[in-house]
């Protein structure tokens, strides 16, 4: 009897779930079923970009919202991050840079949904991956499992996050744009590493989330076993191959990698946009209904928000949007042109699954018809190497390696994704302002200072400085015997050093000795080289860098950093001696940040010199100069090349670390093919360079006149050669090929307005207060090469440059027609032409 109750108990308790999420997202004003999200009952292709409202100004905000929406985007996605919102217990900051609500409400006045990713752990690069270092020390707590103290403080912010975002009216459910939120992130992957534990810490994240009632679905990425309702999705490269774990779930892809991050001493990896937009219209073609370009906007690591550690200062990410906001070409317009045809695909598109026709060894057709009789194509050639001309329906169709043609009524061919047809751009850094005048101050060493703390033994540095600072001073002293024979053979003894990173200055009597560092991949590091000592007593102080914490992986409460050692001499008469267990002094942080020297009332307090040897390579140096704010709109850059490692300030504002010692070494930065398998080390630049060299400056954070300019260099540069820039369009190139299909022709022909189709045009348009000066190059015929490097071929119309220059001179934006009347007599006929066109901006 017991059984039968206890069964139907269970029965009960079932459909009351199952009547639960009916009710949850039945209702809702936003839904699900296994072909896309709905939004008030109509399914949706949705394309949406990662913009991080810290990465960028609240006044860049607007235009990137713009312009994410000009090229076509539904809806932006962002963290929530927790270290920037409660950076004390219980102590919150939603202003400037981490005004959330303003940044969701700028969304929602542009006609954009957003996607909340709460989390509250977000990786990202970000410092500690969005976690508040004082999380590390509530008592007993274990990140990310199923401990009572994380979750407490976890579900706290979680709420607060939801609380006032309800309050504000921004779900769906209440008239607002937020039509997703995410708890977790890519927890999959830990949850393998934990076993048991991880598991019943997903499902209790699941329930937490659900139990909060936004009244929108909540989504887990990279989580296959995600808890019902909470649908889970994908992030990579490629995520074509994913099916979400239920089969009334939708297949949603939150992450799509539009490049990669930059690391200091890595090359700059980039992604080609024509693999970019074959990902996506792959992942469409396989029942894909939502894609998150990660990033859209990447923006910049102000302050020490970057994490990794050695991330570096630009987020850049190879976006759509450069880290600057302005667009990347030909990226941004390709991507838009992809979004058009996609949507006038979407009747289809939602209404079913997909016919698979094989059309070869590596070719095949995903054909959806909807009743109301819409259909779209997609034909792919998956070939990495060769061109394929397919046969379908009554028609033949010329495909490109590793490319995808999209045909919105099942027969004309409107994009394609390797075939670009939106212009290109070369930028410049054009200086502005150089030749600074410089104020110097040394930073001090001093052991007498009352800052300082005494201690048997090494301390771990996160522990010591609360990560309040990146610099942690260890002092101890080497007393040495007058007997020691190196002292009259001078061979030295070796000083080693063993750290948990991430960079070491070792500082003997004061003097730069040595310096190391580690990597992204092994941020530990071992300094061994000799030193030079005297008899008696020897001052060494050694000054433990940290370059951001660590953004992912388990267990963050016991990840460290700093001299661990053991630390040792060796090369004396008694052999080596271990400095480790002896007498060492602490100083958290530096004078200079102690004294706020960065700050417009901090630099006040010391007295500055004037000194004729500022471009000598000195180590622990505080410099500044001012300047007077610049004419124009076009986003400005300072340029550290001269300079080897520290941090950088405008007006008080940290604009972040700089680390143009550390050269990108290794990696390979020839040319990149765009087809075949991409992954982060396909596709580089900056090799045998600093992997950053130009350091964004917002615009906002300038003043009329009299703006501070501070600079702390740890290792020694030479400031005479730090600029300041305008980010602005050089060129801009156009790449066409002789009757490319394009969106404007086949809508021209499907509204009946041509029976034939038109030529295609190439489109030039320089930035905004700039117009068209010259042509650099054009040639209608076989040219060659890429914008910035092109040359003519052995076909070439000789008026090529007389056509543009009559359209296009002097003009912001032209747009010329790819037809033979425009060009002449056919320069070589029944040979397929193409044009190549570049266009100076001034």
């Amino acid at each position: 009897m017991g059984l039968k109750i206890a069964m139907c108990s269970a029965f009960v308790l079932v459909v009351m779930v199952l009547l639960s999420s009916l009710i949850s997202w039945g209702s809702a004003t936003v839904s699900y079923d296994y072909r896309a999200i709905s939004i008030n009952g109509q399914r949706r292709i949705l394309f949406s970009g990662s913009i991080h409202y810290p990465r960028s100004t609240p006044e860049m905000w607007p235009d990137l919202i713009q312009k994410a929406k000009e090229g076509g985007l539904d809806v932006i996605q962002t963290y929530v991050f927790w270290n920037g919102h409660e950076p004390e217990p219980g102590k919150y900051y939603f202003e400037e840079r981490y005004d959330l609500v303003k940044f969701i409400k700028l969304v929602q006045q542009a006609g954009l949904y957003v996607h909340l990713r709460i989390g509250p752990y977000a990786c990202a690069e970000w410092n500690f991956g969005g976690f508040p270092v004082w999380l590390k020390y509530v008592p007993g707590i274990s990140f990310r499992t199923n401990n009572g103290p994380f979750k407490d403080a976890m579900r706290k912010f979680t709420a607060k996050i939801v609380n006032m975002v309800k309050a504000e009216k921004l779900y769906e459910s209440q008239g607002g744009p937020i039509i997703l939120s995410q708890i977790e992130n890519e927890y999959g992957p830990v949850e393998y590493e934990l076993g048991a534990p991880g598991r019943a810490y997903a499902e209790w994240a699941a329930k937490m989330a659900v139990d909060l009632d936004t009244g929108v679905p909540w989504i887990m990425c990279k989580q296959d076993d995600a808890p019902d309702p909470i649908i889970n999705t994908c992030n990579g490269f490629y995520c074509d191959y994913f099916s979400p774990n239920k089969v009334q779930k939708p297949k949603m892809w939150t992450e799509a990698w539009t490049g990669w991050f930059t690391e200091f001493g890595g090359p700059v990896p980039y992604r080609p946009v024509e693999d970019l937009s074959f990902s996506v219209a792959k992942f469409i073609q396989k029942g894909g209904s939502f894609i998150n370009y990660y990033m859209y906007h990447g923006g910049t690591n102000f302050g020490r928000t970057a994490g990794g550690p050695f991330i570096a200062t630009s987020y850049d990410y190879d976006a759509p949007l450069d880290e600057y906001g302005l667009l990347r070409q030909p990226k941004w317009g390709h991507l838009k042109d992809l979004h058009r045809a996609i949507k006038l695909c979407e009747p289809a598109l939602v209404s079913g699954d997909p016919t698979v026709i094989s059309l070869g060894s590596y070719q095949e057709a995903h054909i959806f018809k909807a009743k109301s009789g819409a259909c779209a194509a997609f034909l792919a050639n998956y070939d990495q190497h060769s061109f394929s001309m397919v046969a379908y329906g009554n028609m033949h169709y010329h495909l490109p390696p590793w490319s995808i043609s999209i045909l919105p009524d099942c027969e004309n061919t409107v994009y394609n994704t390797a075939r670009i047809g939106a212009q290109s751009a070369q930028m410049k850094m054009k200086p502005v302002v150089k030749g600074f005048s410089w104020l110097t101050y040394n930073e001090e060493i001093s052991s007498s200072n009352e800052s300082f703390f005494t201690t048997i033994g090494l301390m771990e540095q996160i522990n010591t400085t609360r990560d309040n600072t990146d610099y942690l001073w260890y002092l101890t002293e080497v007393e040495i015997d007058p007997n020691e024979g190196f002292l009259t053979d001078e061979k030295w003894p070796i000083l080693t050093v063993l750290s948990a990173g991430h960079a070491l200055h070792v500082f003997i009597e004061e003097k730069l000795t040595g310096t190391a560092y580690g990597s992204l991949e092994n941020p530990r590091l071992t300094f061994s080289q000799e030193v030079k000592l005297s008899s008696g007593i020897n001052k060494l102080s050694l000054l433990s860098i940290a370059v951001g914490l660590p953004n992912v992986g388990p267990h963050f409460e016991t990840w460290n950093a700093g001299v661990l050692g053991p630390v040792s001499l060796s090369g004396l008469n008694e052999g080596k001696r271990d400095l480790t267990w002896q007498k060492w002094s602490y100083k958290v942080g530096l004078k200079g940040e102690a004294l706020n020297l960065h700050s417009l009332s901090g630099s006040s307090t010391v007295e500055w010199i004037e000194s004729a040897y500022v471009t000598e390579r000195q180590p622990l140096m505080w410099y500044k100069a001012t300047f007077d704010s610049l004419d124009g709109n076009e986003p400005l850059a300072i340029d550290m090349n001269t300079m080897s490692k520290g941090q950088v300030w405008i007006n008080g504002q940290s604009i972040g670390r700089y680390w143009n010692q550390y050269k990108a070494l290794g990696g390979n930065c020839s040319a990149c093919n765009y087809s075949g398998w991409f992954d982060e080390k396909k596709c580089l630049s900056n090799c045998n360079e600093a992997s950053q060299r130009w350091y964004h400056v917002p615009r906002s954070w300038l003043y009329p006149s009299g703006n501070l300019l501070v600079v702390f260099e740890e290792w020694g540069g030479n400031p005479d050669g730090i600029l300041l820039a305008k980010r602005e369009v050089e060129s801009v190139c156009a790449n066409i090929y002789e009757w490319q299909p394009t969106l404007v022709n086949w809508q021209m022909k499907a509204s009946g307005k041509v029976n034939e189709p038109l030529p295609p045009k190439a489109h030039l348009s320089c930035a905004p207060g700039q117009k068209i000066s010259s042509i650099k190059f054009a040639s209608f015929g076989t040219p060659e090469g890429f914008c910035g490097n092109f040359s003519q071929g052995s076909c070439h119309a000789f008026h090529s440059y007389d056509v543009f220059e009559q359209y296009c001179v002097g003009l912001q934006t032209c747009s010329v027609p790819i037809a033979l009347e425009i060009f002449g007599e056919d320069p070589c006929p029944d040979v397929m032409k193409k044009l190549f066109v570049e266009a100076i901006c001034t």
